[in-house]
């Protein structure tokens, strides 16, 4: 049974206040000015943390509030959230039209900020009364929403890009409201492969992945393509549930998989596998898991879908500091969560881990959290949905991508506040290298159409 008590998000574990007198900001703000409620506190921390996600350096932060004011922050960065969110953000105490909700998940670290946003009091800080569903696999999460079993839920970042476009399912008007995590995947092989660590060795291995529609498939097929294999025909790609991956690779059915943590720490953990190489090495800060529900949810229960957003926008800011790790890990790893030995979930989310060739690793970023949803990662997925046969003839990416991936264009917002930001911020796009060759967001077609099958 879990212990903890509810974490109440206002108030951080890790910091004191900026002038060292009050265990926390929040009691700071409380003792100079009383009157400050709740309600503010918790406005100005979803402020807090969006301010963060965008703006990663501390100096770029400064620059940014000295430019609109720590009060116009907000108005400045309206344009990255839905405007349903923003209405219902706007309207102090709106009323809840669901409080009780069900969120599907996968019992994988990349749902962390779901996750953790149950044990630690985010959800009930909000007032919405959340029943995490623990589910078996992509499929029956893809099902479940669809039959609308689940009000919103835990997704692989091209699940909803796949459901809107009826890949697989029927199409059904899907959206992307924060990225869960970015990294936190790996190719674990079998013990028996150490020394096979050239992937152009790899011709008649097999390998798992979570689901089709998924980082983990158009990640392995990059990385094997890369060494002159056909993923379609030198090697064999199975999808297999996440959870059932340690055990098929400790029978021998699979060669390797490259799967969600916990699971490639997990074969570290039983000796039946090791971690050949992380996918940040590959892409690093590449999309992994995102939370998202339908479009048709977000309509009829606008205010519900904004308090569920700031609910686990404010986890993910929590989860975003190495230095709240540590708990994080504590709370997650039991059975109703993640079911997995604390230690293996705390190698995970701190990067400080044994690989299974007698290393400890120290990878800080392992792992990472970072909500915004970049049209250009789902371009870039498109681009490998068309590559591998899973799109057939011309795709809009931009339509698509801006429709699906609730990253609105900011420009306006920012230039009437006299922002100087990088273009990439401006317009939702940015440059990325992956295994060294550069993925250009604004020359999508070109960028699919430079690949041979086995490039």
């Amino acid at each position: 049974m879990n212990t903890f008590k509810p974490f109440d998000p206002d108030q951080p574990l890790f910091s004191r206040c900026s002038c060292g007198q009050h265990q926390s900001e929040a009691e700071h703000v409380k003792a100079i000015s009383p009157q400050v409620d709740d309600e503010k506190l918790s406005a100005d921390f979803v402020e807090a943390s969006l301010v963060k996600a965008l703006f990663p350096s501390e100096m770029r932060r400064r620059a940014f509030l000295k430019s609109v004011g720590t009060g116009g922050a907000m108005s400045a960065l309206s344009g990255f959230l839905p405007i349903e969110s923003l209405q219902a953000m706007a309207q102090e105490k709106a009323p809840l039209e669901k409080k009780d909700l069900k969120l599907g998940f996968i019992a994988i670290t990349c749902a962390t900020p779901l996750i953790m946003a149950d044990p630690l009091g985010f959800y009930k800080k909000q007032g919405l009364n959340v029943s995490l569903m623990k589910t078996a696999g992509w499929a029956l999460i893809r099902d479940k929403m669809l039959s609308k079993e689940h009000d919103a839920s835990h997704f692989l970042s091209p699940m909803p890009i796949s459901i809107s476009m009826g890949l697989g399912s029927d199409p059904t008007p899907m959206r992307v409201a924060t990225i869960q995590n970015v990294n936190g995947q790996a190719i674990t092989l079998a013990n028996k492969h150490k020394d096979k660590r050239d992937p152009s060795t790899w011709k008649g291995m097999k390998f798992a992945v979570p689901f089709e529609y998924s980082m983990h498939n158009f990640l392995l097929r990059y990385y094997v393509a890369q060494a002159g294999l056909d993923p379609d025909k030198d090697i064999q790609i199975r999808v297999t549930p996440p959870p059932e991956m340690v055990a098929n690779l400790r029978a021998g059915n699979i060669d390797g998989f490259l799967g969600p943590d916990p699971f490639n720490q997990r074969a570290v953990y039983d000796e039946v596998g090791f971690i050949h190489i992380l996918t940040k090495e590959i892409w690093n800060g590449h999309p992994c898991c995102a939370f998202g529900t339908s479009e048709e949810f977000i309509k009829q229960n606008p205010n519900t879908f904004a308090a569920l957003y700031r609910a686990v926008l404010n986890a993910a800011n929590m989860a975003s500091d190495p230095k709240n790790r540590p708990l994080i890990a504590k709370v997650i790893s039991p059975q109703n969560y993640l079911n997995q030995p604390e230690s293996v979930v705390m190698q995970v989310l701190t990067g400080k881990f044994a690989d299974g060739l007698g290393n400890v690793q120290n990878v800080p970023d392992r792992i990472d959290f970072n909500p915004i949803p970049w049209y250009s990662m789902a371009t870039w997925m498109l681009t490998q949905m068309q590559r591998w046969g899973y799109v057939k003839g011309d795709v809009n990416y931009k339509a698509i991508s801006e429709k699906i991936f609730l990253l609105t264009d900011a420009k306006k917002y920012m230039q009437e506040n006299g922002m100087d930001i990088p273009e990439q911020a401006k317009t939702g796009y940015r440059k990325v290298k992956i295994m060294g060759k550069e993925f250009d967001p604004m020359q999508a077609q070109a960028y699919a159409n430079s690949f041979s099958k086995k490039s």
